[in-house]
């Protein structure tokens, strides 16, 4: 087990700002580095092959043990940690790791059809963590994020995913290159209203070619630009009296849906 003998009493410590710079998402202060907290992912992420730079610990509790060797352990006063995470109840350990660069290449790695989610204009870092866990959780080849998107290292959606963004290629996209999936052989499908023309129900929809289906902002749904694009309209039929369903409800249904007609 590793140990650090001196413990940060100072706010302004180097490695602490850049850890509380991470944790507010400044890339800039931060040295590009992503900030991680609690014991769970911290261990999905050097389960998933994550680079770890720094570890930190409060100051009574242990290093945890599966810390690697070499890394380096800074041992913070109680005050000062909390002041550096943002979660209320905070489980005492956090790190520094080196974020994966990922491509679209990465997307189209595996054999078979691809299945894609595309995440346009999404706001809540709630919904896309969720949306990176969905897709992990029904085989979607990963997510690609349109300029407006939040960042899938935003620490709402880094928990969200539950570690998901360690292992799933989520890369940021331009419309142009959105438009350019046809090339590849990527069937678009919107995900809209049922009330929209030329709709077809989830369960109507072929979903085992290759396709990637687009999830709209969570207040205005997807923009005529987006939708001009679009192969198809696909919409979740709803007994119920709702106009539309969450983001991240209504895309990891769509996934499942894909899931169940590939497994099929």
């Amino acid at each position: 087990m590793q140990t650090s003998e001196l413990v940060v009493s100072s706010r302004a410590n180097a490695r602490v700002k850049q850890l509380r710079a991470a944790f507010q998402g400044h890339a800039r202060l931060s040295g590009g580095m992503v900030a991680i907290e609690g014991d769970h992912l911290l261990e999905e992420a050097l389960r998933s092959g994550m680079v770890l730079k720094s570890v930190f610990v409060s100051e009574q509790r242990a290093v945890p043990g599966i810390v690697p060797r070499g890394v380096e352990v800074l041992r913070l006063t109680e005050e000062v940690f909390g002041s550096v995470v943002e979660t209320q109840s905070p489980q005492g350990v956090a790190a520094l790791m080196v974020p994966p660069v990922r491509t679209l290449a990465d997307v189209f790695e595996g054999s078979g059809a691809a299945l894609i989610l595309i995440t346009v204009g999404l706001q809540d870092p709630g919904n896309l963590g969720t949306l990176v866990r969905s897709a992990e959780a029904f085989g979607a080849s990963g997510v690609l994020t349109t300029p407006g998107t939040v960042s899938a290292w935003n620490q709402k959606a880094l928990r969200a995913s539950v570690g998901s963004v360690f292992r799933v290629p989520v890369v940021g996209v331009t419309a142009g290159e959105v438009a350019e999936l046809k090339g590849r052989g990527v069937r678009l499908i919107a995900a809209v209203g049922a009330d929209d023309f030329g709709v077809v129900a989830a369960q109507e929809m072929d979903f085992t070619a290759a396709c990637a289906v687009m999830i709209g902002n969570e207040g205005s749904g997807l923009a005529a630009e987006w939708m001009e694009m679009c192969d198809a309209r696909v919409t979740i039929p709803c007994p119920g009296p709702v106009e539309s369903l969450n983001a991240a409800v209504a895309g990891s249904l769509l996934l499942y849906e894909a899931s169940r007609q590939r497994s099929g």
